[in-house]
């Protein structure tokens, strides 16, 4: 038996910078991860040939960039442990399917300039709408940045705020509502959609709003914001920060079960029979779907049960990763162009129908959503000199066709996803591929259980489980029915990606708890500019 103050169940970034607080504040800490290396969706990893390193799921950091823990250094990531981020410039690069390409850049007026090649009118409205976003995010960075029910409300906030009325509203419609109303021209609508669909989301569905305004705002600011050396390096900071000041790490350990003693989460077990204890409290970053299984039925109201049933896993995605000697480059009449994050974007019509019928279990055969990311070309220090790795994801149904495995449906959907790419950057051809890697819903699934169904981003973000309704309504503070035990991850708020934001806020609700001074837990451990 193992005894610690606190046991975290599973080492994805947000339950280790929960974690790092703990440790911070002078606790015992013991972390569990079923996987051989920490991390969960931030892992790089040299999957394919030695020295080309992978992110084998996330790879833009630019919400994580907004958050205290990178703004205010609280746990030393970057003056301790070396942690460095690059913002691309160009910001992205997007081809339309009558061959006319976009390119934004960290420079607004030169994105504004862009968008003027195909409106006017929209230059001006992208203007406004940054603008308008940046005057508000205060009020959203306050109802983010806070466990809920600490403080003033989002809705409180806006409510003193002059615009508040509207963004009220905003936040109920759908982020194509707010796109088709704020923008006119084709091309322009389809690149906000690319731009709003980049945490996985149905962008047509009532209460993704906020996307159309923050996934743009944001990247306008950071860019696709990219680790120096990888996506995993975040992870490799805060375990080095975890490990020097006495929390232990541990991977291959497989927690099964939540060791439950007279109504309170007292530790868990392995999947190898070992407990591990907690002396003050277990906390889980285990998908809901899951974590509920781990317990007697009986130790979760009727509402529990109710609210994790219908919780929406989100998007499924498929993925392919290759190694090149050259980056994608895409042709244009004006000349070649290229970006980190770059890929395909269909008319609007087209968008909104393959991402309903992705949502709702229909496999794809067409391409309306492309992402191909190329990290190396910002950060060269992933891959021997001029080689680059690159990323081509798109949404894609968890289901394979009627009589299709899905092995064989995966592989035939990455060929097409291939040619398809090939069309819209010629190089990407055999000669130019050293190596590649598929990874299908099952796939992602399989690396990481609480992939559920291949959903990687912590579960949709609409109405039903968005702010107070996450992951269940009335459970949204962190702490679950079961004393003793506290939940973080995406499946909390503010939900998935990579922002460290349900870690940061699963702290602030666990060390006031246990009594410890939280402001002074989380002060800043050194002066730091984002």
């Amino acid at each position: 038996m193992h005894t610690a103050d606190i046991i975290v169940a599973g080492a994805g970034h947000n339950s280790l910078i929960t974690a790092a607080y703990m440790v911070k504040a002078g606790m015992d800490v013991i972390v569990l991860d079923a996987r051989s290396v920490p991390g969960g969706g931030a892992v790089t990893e040299e999957p394919l040939l030695p020295g080309y390193k992978v992110d084998t799921c996330s790879t833009g950091h630019t919400l994580i960039r907004r958050n205290p823990v990178v703004t205010d250094d609280e746990l030393g990531l970057f003056a301790e442990r070396g942690l460095e981020y690059v913002d691309p410039d160009p910001v992205a690069h997007v081809v339309f399917p009558d061959g006319e390409h976009m390119t934004m850049w960290l420079d607004a007026d030169r994105t504004a300039a862009e968008i003027e090649r195909f409106s006017r009118a929209d230059a001006a409205a992208y203007r406004r709408v940054l603008a308008e976003y940046a005057d508000i995010a205060g009020v959203f960075a306050q109802g983010r940045f806070q466990p809920v029910g600490m403080g003033p409300t989002l809705q409180e906030g806006l409510s003193g705020h002059p615009m508040g009325r509207i963004w009220t509203r905003r936040l109920a419609l759908s982020a194509w509502d707010i796109i088709r109303i704020e923008f006119e021209e084709p091309h322009v609508r389809s690149f906000m959609m690319w731009m709003a669909s980049q945490t996985g989301m149905d962008i047509g569905v009532p209460g993704t709003g906020e996307l159309a305004y923050s996934v743009l705002c944001g990247r306008q600011k950071n860019s696709w914001s990219i680790p120096i050396g990888g996506s995993g390096q975040l992870v490799t900071a805060l375990v080095e920060m975890i490990e020097s000041h006495g929390g232990t790490v541990l991977c291959d350990r497989t927690v099964k079960s939540l060791i439950i003693e007279d109504g309170r989460c007292t530790g868990v077990e392995t999947t190898d029979g070992e407990h591990y204890m907690a002396r003050k409290a277990v906390v889980s970053t285990i998908h809901v779907k899951h974590l509920i299984e781990m317990a007697p039925p009986e130790c979760w109201p009727p509402e529990f049960h109710y609210g994790v049933k219908t919780y929406d896993v989100g998007m499924p995605v498929l993925g392919m990763y290759l190694l090149t000697t050259a980056p994608p480059i895409f042709e244009h009449p004006d000349g070649p162009g290229s970006a980190v994050s770059a890929g395909y974007a269909g008319w609007p019509d087209d968008m909104l129908r393959f991402l309903w019928n992705v949502r709702n279990g229909r496999w794809m055969t067409e391409f309306a959503w492309l992402l191909v990311a190329t990290p190396t070309l910002a950060d060269p220090s992933r891959t021997p000199p001029g080689h680059h790795t690159v990323k081509i994801l798109s949404p894609q149904a968890y289901e394979p066709p009627t009589g299709v495995s899905p092995e064989r449906a995966r592989d035939e959907f990455a060929d097409r996803m291939l040619a398809f790419a090939s069309s819209i950057a010629p190089n990407l051809r055999d000669e130019f591929i050293l190596a590649r890697m598929v990874k299908g819903p099952h796939d992602y699934e399989q690396q990481n259980l609480h992939m559920i169904h291949g959903a990687f981003h912590g579960g949709d973000r609409g109405i039903a489980q968005s702010g107070a309704n996450r992951p269940v309504p009335g459970w949204a503070q962190h702490r679950m029915p079961i004393k003793g035990l506290y939940q973080t991850g995406g499946t909390t708020h503010p939900g998935g990606s990579i922002t460290g934001v349900p870690g940061r806020n699963a702290a602030r609700i666990l060390l006031g708890d246990l009594g410890y001074d939280v402001d002074q837990v989380l002060a800043p451990m050194t002066a730091r500019q984002s």
